[in-house]
């Protein structure tokens, strides 16, 4: 089994990712490509020590990007694998001690 630090790669602030935190505690990482959710709610617990309820997992595919230089090129984003954790209401997850 991996370590928690291994698993957990960095929280994904957006502005979807802040209102589902506001409203319905619901925090999301993006993790390890091969981490399961039984994994993942591991890491959770023993890095943050909060209860964890759910875990959703998806793996997100690379897109199709512009690269400017001399010549006009496409490139592509990086695959990763996004994890959205519920957790208990009375809970909260101080995101600023994540890398």
């Amino acid at each position: 089994m991996k370590r928690p630090e291994e698993i957990i790669i960095r929280p994904i602030i957006t502005e979807k990712s802040n209102r589902l935190m506001e409203d319905a505690k619901k925090y999301t990482f993006e993790v390890a490509m091969d981490a399961t959710k039984h994994e993942i709610k591991h890491a959770i617990k023993t890095l943050f020590g909060v209860k964890v309820l759910k875990v959703n997992t998806m793996i997100v595919k690379p897109r199709k990007r512009r690269v400017f230089g001399k010549f006009r090129r496409y490139g592509y984003t990086k695959a990763y694998k996004k994890a959205i954790v519920t957790i208990d209401p009375s809970q909260e997850i101080d995101l600023s001690k994540v890398r």
